[in-house]
């Protein structure tokens, strides 16, 4: 069952604001991370790493929460439970397109001269839960 996210959460989703992924440990556990987030459609996207804790729990159970909420105002929100993809290919752009967003620089640079390999997890909502301005 996919949902939409309303119209009115767009510019909260469009900014660069932090937002908080939760996936499952493999004991049960949630395991919180701060990341940047992109919308595609109705669509979220994160970049994330191969071999990191949220990588290998994305890849066991695919069931993902993230939680935005502005700085200036954090009794607004939108949090979209759903279900991750997770692709290689556009891994690197995607990094370089959030780091220019939230930073104002071209390049991702913390994975220069490393073997890591970035992904692209794209996040279609099943639910939707908004609290708005």
């Amino acid at each position: 069952m996919t949902a939409t996210i309303p119209p009115a959460a767009f510019p909260m989703l469009d900014a660069a604001e932090f937002a908080t992924i939760a996936t499952m440990n493999p004991n049960g556990y949630p395991h919180l991370s701060v990341v940047w987030v992109a919308r595609d459609g109705d669509d979220l996207l994160v970049s994330t790493i191969k071999g990191r804790r949220k990588y290998l729990n994305m890849e066991r159970d695919p069931r993902v929460t993230i939680l935005v909420y502005p700085r200036d105002n954090p009794y607004s929100y939108v949090e979209v439970r759903g279900t991750v993809t997770m692709v290689e290919e556009g891994g690197r752009e995607l990094i370089d397109r959030l780091n220019q967003e939230y930073t104002g620089t071209d390049r991702y640079v913390a994975d220069d001269g490393t073997d890591n390999v970035r992904v692209v997890c794209r996040i279609t909502p099943d639910k939707v839960v908004t609290r708005l301005p």
